[in-house]
């Protein structure tokens, strides 16, 4: 028999979603190898373009000087006209602490416009809990850094622009009101009049999970780049509405058959990375439902438990009200009679002679 699973192995193997999937083509492999004798040949197709968000592919594409026409032309559609970006200087991304204790902070890219504005861009893929502390913390590092060893009068806290873009890939905030928008544009402003107080430091949250447009629905550049972002390793070719100089060079760069072997290695770690990294997103978000669904099931049947232990003892509360009333009895025959306890005669004797007065 044979059987090739050159693909199947090196994407799919550590992965929560598809260990399923392996199990029915290894049952169905030795299936069709006992009954028809004839050999089974499993091909897993190439991929016509790398995923532009796995780790290696996003700083292949968007961290090399030679591509850096395609960053600047991603800032600008994610900065809707508010900026023009015309030339980039990509720095190192590691940036030491003044000491051990605090540390070294790694960007994905981080980069300097012409004009002195600083870009960190970073793709999260899990959700984290603290994601707008640590972003702030990136901005903070990056406006701390600028301020001078020595004669900081001089200085006089000429602050560059320092922008955070994030693109959120698989998952998206976790409060209701910030879950749905496939953009988030965050900036210092007045809370009372809501006018921006400081231009100069923003956050840009992209929730890619959310962008579901088609093709035909696509309208300007960055629509366009949320597109490519979402779906380009999905594609076979690029599409009409893609059809513009930027794009073509992408889909050109980013051709899988143009990677080498070393390049193809680094770039399959990276996707099963991404992989297993949505995989386990995928079962917490399971285990998040079913443990929803486990709490309404378990409040209804309380909420019908209580239901009935309230209505029987409104039934028995008239019973014995009816057997002290009417005959008159003691309160030991009305527990053996009603089937009560003697604190819950004693409780409705006492309701009754409060009544009366």
């Amino acid at each position: 028999m044979v059987i090739l699973l050159h693909y199947l192995k090196k994407y799919l193997a550590g992965t929560f979603r598809y260990i399923f999937l392996l199990k029915i083509l290894v049952l169905l492999i030795c299936f069709c190898d006992i009954y028809s004798q004839q050999p089974i040949i499993v091909v897993m197709k190439e991929p016509v373009y790398i995923d532009l968000v796995s780790d290696y592919a996003f700083k292949r594409i968007f961290g090399s000087e030679p591509n850096k026409d395609l960053l600047i032309s991603l800032l600008n559609g994610l900065f809707r006209g508010r900026k023009s970006i015309v030339d980039l200087l990509y720095e190192k991304n590691e940036h030491v602490g003044d000491s051990e204790e605090i540390g070294t902070v790694i960007f994905d890219l981080i980069c300097t416009a012409d004009n002195g504005e600083k870009f960190v861009i970073e793709v999260q893929r899990t959700a984290q809990i603290n994601l707008k502390k640590r972003m702030l913390y990136y901005s903070s590092k990056l406006i701390a850094d600028q301020a001078p060893k020595g004669n900081r009068r001089a200085w006089n806290y000429a602050i560059t622009e320092v922008y955070i873009v994030v693109l959120m890939d698989g998952f998206t905030f976790s409060q209701a009101e910030e879950s749905s928008a496939v953009l988030h544009d965050i900036c210092l402003c007045n809370r009372e009049t809501g006018r921006v107080f400081y231009e100069e430091l923003g956050f840009i949250y992209v929730q890619l999970r959310n962008f579901t447009k088609v093709e035909a629905e696509l309208k300007n550049d960055l629509d366009r780049w949320l597109y490519v972002l979402r779906n380009m390793s999905k594609l076979n070719k690029i599409p009409g509405y893609l059809k513009k100089p930027i794009f073509e060079k992408l889909f050109k760069i980013a051709e899988y058959a143009k990677l080498n072997k070393e390049e193809r290695a680094m770039y399959d770690v990276s996707l099963k990375r991404k992989w297993d990294a949505e995989a386990v997103r995928q079962y917490q978000e399971q285990q998040l439902n079913e443990a929803i669904q486990k709490g309404i099931q378990t409040g209804i049947e309380q909420g019908i438990e209580q239901g009935i232990e309230q209505g029987a003892e409104a039934k028995s509360y008239d019973v014995v009200e009816n057997l002290i009333t009417e005959l008159k009895l003691t309160d030991d025959i009305i527990v053996r009679v009603a089937e009560v306890s003697l604190d819950f005669v004693q409780k409705v004797r006492a309701d009754l002679a409060r009544d009366k007065k």
